[in-house]
Order: C-alpha cells, then sequence, then structure tokens
C-alpha cells in the first residue's frame, strides 16, 4: 500500500514509524511531516488544509490510504471531501467524517450526545454573547472551581479553570465578547467541577465494531506538580497504573459501547480513532471530553505498545470490518518527556540546534519529533512542543528512568522538560 499520512507532529511521527514497518506499506508519504519522519518516509510540502491539493497529490501519486493526524481537517471535513470525490473512491480514510467530528469540534454537540446516551459527564450548560449575563448567573449557582470551555477548536487551550467567582464572571466576559478564543469562544460551556484523577481511553472504530487500545494519562501543565499554564502535553505514561480491571469494565460498559452505539444510531459515518478524557471520581468513571483523533503526547505511549501490524489494523477499520482483526499489546509500560522550546506554552524562539539524537541508544529508547524541521543540514527547533523521548519499562517507573537518561543526552537552547511525571500515582 501508498500511505498518506497528515500532520507535523509527534503523533504523526509515531504513526509513520509504526506504519514503516508493516511489510504491507509499500511507500509512506508524510505531509507536512518534520525532520524526524524524514527517516521512515517521505515529506511533502502540503498543508492539511488544502483539500484540493491533498486530492491531487493523492491521484497523482496512487495512494490508497489517507490517515489523518490533526483534528482540524477532520472537522473541516476532508473524510467527506475526499468521500464526494469520484477520481477517489477507492481510497481508504482513517477519520471520522464532518458530522463524526463535530464531537470534538463543539463542545456543546459533545455534552448532548453524553446526554442523549446517558453517558457519565459533568452537569453543564451553554451561553453565547446574547445569554452572557444568564452565564454570570449559572455561575454563581455552582461551587468553586468553575470550568469554562471554549465550545469550538481552540488548540488544546481553551479550557479555564479558576477558583474566584468575580474573575470567573470577568472570563466569561473575555470569551464571549472579546473573543479570547477567537471564533471557538462565540460559545461557552460551563460545567460542574468534578474532583478526582484523570485518564485518557483510546478507541479505535469503524462505527459499528470496536477495538480499546491501551490507557494513557498526560500531563497538560507546564509547571512541577501540574501547576502553572495549560500546554498540549508535556509527557504521558501507559498503562495507567489505576485503571483496573473493575474500572475498565465500568469504562466499557457505560461509556465506549453507549458512544459507538450511538454513531451507529445516528448513521454517523466514523472511521478512525475516539480518544475520550476521562476522570475517575471515587470509584466512578466520567467523561471530560471527547477528540475524534489520537493524543499527543499519549499516542508516543500508546501505539508503540500495539504489536499488530498497524497498515493492517488501520485498514480494517477503513473497510468496516474491524472485527476481522486481533490487538496484541506489549505489556510492558511506556513512559514519554516532552522537551519543549524555553518560554512555551507563551512565546518562544525557533531554529535552535539539536544535539545529541545521535547518542541515544534505539534498543534503549525511542525519539519522537514534534516541533522539528531540517535547516543547513541540522536539526533544529521549530515549535513549542520539540522531541517526545519513549521507554518502555517492566513498570511506569522503570519506563521513566530510562525516557529521563535518554532525554539528558538531547540538548538545545532554553531546553525544558517536566521532572516529576508520575508524581500523582505513587
Amino acid at each position: 500500500m501508498k500511505i498518506l499520512i497528515l500532520g507535523s507532529g509527534g503523533r504523526e511521527h509515531t504513526f509513520a514509524y509504526k506504519i514503516a514497518q508493516s511489510p504491507k506499506c509499500e511507500k509512506l508519504y508524510i505531509a507536512p511531516g518534520n525532520a524526524g519522519t524524514l527517516n521512515v518516509g517521505e515529506n511533502v510540502s502540503l498543508n492539511v488544509g488544502d483539500f484540493s491539493g491533498i486530492k491531487d497529490f493523492i491521484i497523482e501519486k496512487n495512494v490508497d490510504m489517507l490517515v489523518v493526524g490533526p483534528e482540524d481537517p477532520l472537522v473541516k471535513g476532508i473524510t467527506d471531501f475526499c468521500k464526494g470525490e469520484p477520481d477517489l473512491k477507492d481510497l481508504l480514510i482513517v477519520g471520522p467524517s464532518k458530522r463524526g467530528a463535530l464531537l470534538e469540534g463543539s463542545k456543546e454537540r459533545a455534552k448532548e450526545f453524553m446526554a442523549m446516551y446517558q453517558i457519565p459527564t459533568a452537569a453543564y450548560e451553554s451561553f453565547t454573547i446574547e445569554s452572557l449575563e444568564a452565564g454570570k448567573t449559572f455561575l454563581e449557582t455552582l461551587s468553586a472551581p468553575y470550568v469554562l470551555k471554549a465550545d469550538g477548536l481552540a488548540a488544546g487551550k481553551g479550557v479555564l479553570i479558576l477558583n474566584d467567582l468575580a474573575e470567573a464572571k470577568t472570563e466569561l466576559e473575555n470569551m464571549l465578547k472579546n473573543q479570547k478564543f477567537g471564533e471557538a469562544s462565540a460559545k461557552v460551556v460551563i460545567e460542574e467541577f468534578l474532583d478526582g484523577i484523570e485518564l485518557s481511553v483510546f478507541v479505535l472504530t469503524d462505527g459499528k465494531n470496536y477495538k480499546i487500545l491501551p490507557t494513557a494519562k498526560d500531563y497538560k501543565r507546564i509547571g512541577e506538580g501540574d501547576t502553572g499554564l495549560n500546554t498540549g502535553g508535556m509527557g504521558a505514561i501507559s498503562p495507567v497504573p489505576f485503571a483496573d480491571a473493575e474500572l475498565m469494565q465500568k469504562i466499557e460498559e457505560r461509556i465506549v459501547k453507549p458512544t459507538v452505539n450511538g454513531l451507529t444510531e445516528e448513521n454517523i459515518d466514523y472511521k478512525g480513532f475516539i480518544f475520550i478524557g476521562l476522570i475517575k471520581v471515587g470509584k466512578e468513571p466520567y467523561v471530560i471530553e471527547y477528540n475524534v483523533r489520537m493524543g499527543d503526547p499519549e499516542t508516543e505511549v500508546v501505539l508503540p505498545r500495539v504489536k499488530s501490524d498497524l497498515v493492517e489494523v488501520l485498514a480494517k477499520t477503513a473497510e468496516g470490518k474491524l472485527n476481522e482483526v486481533d490487538l496484541e499489546i506489549d505489556e510492558r509500560a511506556a513512559t514519554t518527556v516532552m522537551m519543549v522550546s524555553g518560554g512555551y506554552p507563551e512565546a518562544y524562539e525557533k531554529a535552535k540546534e539539536i544535539t545529541g539524537i545521535e547518542n541515544v541508544n534505539v534498543e534503549d529508547a525511542l525519539i519522537f519529533h514534534a516541533g522539528t524541521t531540517l535547516k543547513d543540514g541540522k536539526v533544529v527547533t521549530n515549535g513549542g512542543r520539540v522531541i517526545a523521548v519513549t521507554a518502555f519499562g517492566e513498570d511506569y517507573k522503570q519506563a521513566l528512568k530510562k525516557s529521563y537518561q535518554n532525554v539528558e543526552k538531547l540538548q538545545f537552547d532554553k531546553m525544558y522538560f517536566r521532572k516529576d511525571l508520575g508524581f500523582d500515582l505513587a
């Protein structure tokens, strides 16, 4: 098969790494890719939002399968676009339709879907500029902390958790009136705060059948002890130590099955990943959010644990025959530590040379590039999150030790990483 992956981050490098291992992969393209994907496939300078350009490339190169990494093209309808093109009628696509992608594209839609199928989640209301005052009144009915979520896509940064009522009212006004998150916050979902510990469950579905992938826990805040600003993710651990058989049975019965059944019932074309962000409150799981693709940096610990041929699994998903494959999972734990640019998630500099990559022992750790590019033959930084270092171990503590040992071999100006991953699991 000739395969095209859309995206340029650590998630896409991980997909490329796994797909390139398959004997079924004849040629692999990554658009636009990064300095790491160059080692496993061919980078193509295509914009993930340029659907016509992507179509032309697929036709020119006789691409058999399209794997969509990021959420933006899914929410904008790339799957529907490709399926509507007679020239692409045989193309296998991993990624839901525009209607399916609304589960991530609109927080309000996700909440309505959960209510419809009795999927446990926090109580909520949604508000627009017209109902700003009603939103402030609703905040008064809640106890602190207050959770405000931009309805649309905000690159993982559209959620505010605030302890002060006056500040929550001010921020609601900022979001609705002053467009703090642009168009994404034209509507804001305010929800009850759930106090517990978070985890992520990843499901691969063809809209009818499903497979549950390894669990993962990521660390969103920039500072040690989960303090400071939200980021795209500073590292991840898989499996989640507290996700025992009892909790996983509850998650499957109360959340995964009703979610997939809801897609089937509404006749939604959904062939791809569902990332379910969960919180465990006491012994009970609740859904915080849906994403319609794999997470980043969770992909960097989940996919390396999948031993099955990923191309075969993805092809069966796209064909609606996921029931025909078995998933074989590595029993070992995997951890990834994200190295980021100084200043991230706020202003940061690019084009800093990265050294020491050749010192990492490939038997010991996997390097997944996120924000990197090649400049004058050198690997340089090209984003906020730069490189993820993944390692295996008998448990997450052993794996983390190896990840950190290999992080120390890498260097770039103002490099930063969290040294306390797993602190809340001990």
